[in-house]
């Protein structure tokens, strides 16, 4: 198949698709004035542009921002003085004091993001939902050239959204992921396995997805701070660092080496969240900012399960601590629920079962045993919030 991929004795070419600042970038549609001025999206739902009478408008600067709010997204040109996703709105003032401010609109980004989602499965239908702005797709059955393909689906979610987006065509998930941020915006990056060695192996290890702050931290100590340098470290002077699970997929990963599937609707067994702390976070010293975390990730998952139309029985929680060490705990509810409340109670009940006693560096939240909505509305009703057994205690994360 021409631009296509051997893996593991299976032809495949899997592509990750980021909208490029898609947050920033809905944004500059409403306001197109705006285009190539440096403009960060975060902060309070008050702080809106506001009309002239003059006629344009009024646009509020971070430099007169006060509070704790955090960057959602930011343009590129923003970016240019170090602004970035999550950073507090007041470090990126002293970075970006002149930057236009604008509040979020999740509403606007939803639906900007359904149709280019829909735009993508017009041309290649097997999808896997990565959240409101990327995607997995797999091109594997299609026998249009990678190339070409890559470009009638970038033109297709321009012609949709009017947004532009970067796509990696790479054997696997890993590797395409890390392709489509080469050339970003509106990138078109193709990698075959011969490619790794010169395009993978001179990057961060950072660009792994899956290797946080903490690790990459921890792997520069090593003296490992590219991933060439990791795909050639020993594994036994790994081990004597990192479990034995751990040391085994980076060995893999540094290869670009990955075998998980394009997971599509029919496929699909769970939704899920997960965060990396930027540091290390304790349950007891921490627990403001790990309760909006956990708050946060609890309303993203049932938002997922909500725009996919299911709802699920199972909800569990996945914790690492700052050793690296992994656990997670689950709990099935008397019926399935796709309600950010219910779902952030039964993960809490699922911490009370697990040692709160040390740092963090990781914290997660699923939920599985799905059913469809529809199949569910047709045959019977999910039990009311009254009926689930447990409710939220104050001040735990």
């Amino acid at each position: 198949m021409p631009g296509a991929f051997r893996a593991g004795g299976m032809t495949r070419r899997i592509a990750h698709l980021d909208m490029d600042a898609f947050y920033a970038s809905v944004e500059l549609l409403r306001y197109p004035g705006l285009r190539g001025a440096p403009v960060v999206v975060g902060g309070r739902n008050e702080r809106r542009p506001a009309p002239r009478r003059e006629g344009g408008w009024a646009f509020p600067r971070l430099r007169d921002y006060a509070g704790r709010g955090v960057v959602t997204t930011a343009t590129y040109e923003a970016r240019a003085f170090g602004v970035s996703s999550g950073m507090g709105l007041m470090k990126a003032a002293a970075l970006a004091p002149e930057a236009i401010l604008l509040p979020a609109d999740f509403a606007a980004y939803r639906h900007h993001s359904n149709l280019f989602k829909a735009a993508v499965a017009g041309i290649a239908p097997r999808i896997e939902d990565r959240g409101i702005d990327e995607i997995y797709a797999d091109l594997s059955d299609l026998s249009e050239e990678a190339l070409p393909l890559g470009r009638r689906i970038k033109q297709a979610v321009r012609a949709a959204t009017g947004l532009s987006c970067s796509i990696g065509i790479t054997p696997n998930k890993l590797l395409s992921k890390i392709a489509s941020d080469l050339d970003k915006p509106d990138g078109l990056t193709l990698l075959a396995p011969e490619d790794v060695p010169r395009r993978i192996w001179p990057l961060p290890v950072r660009k792994i997805n899956g290797i946080g702050p903490k690790a990459a931290a921890r792997l520069g100590e090593l003296g490992i701070a590219t991933i060439g340098g990791l795909a050639g470290a020993d594994p036994h002077f790994l081990a004597r660092h990192f479990s034995p699970g751990y040391v085994h997929w980076l060995q893999e990963a540094s290869h670009g080496i990955d075998a998980r599937p394009v997971v599509t609707d029919a496929q699909r067994k769970s939704f899920s969240r997960e965060t990396t702390f930027d540091r290390d976070l304790h349950a007891r010293h921490d627990r403001a900012i790990l309760g909006e975390i956990f708050t946060a990730l609890c309303v993203q998952v049932a938002r997922d399960l909500q725009r996919r139309d299911y709802l699920g029985r199972t909800i569990g929680i996945k914790l690492r601590y700052a050793d690296f060490r992994t656990v997670t705990r689950d709990l099935t509810l008397p019926g399935p629920t796709a309600d950010a409340a219910a779902i952030r109670r039964a993960a809490e009940e699922c911490l009370r079962r697990v040692p709160l006693d040390r740092r963090l560096r990781l914290l997660g939240v699923r939920v599985g045993g799905l059913v469809c909505g529809s199949d569910l509305r047709a045959g019977f009703d999910p039990p009311s919030q009254a009926e689930l057994p447990f409710a939220v205690s104050a001040g735990r994360p």
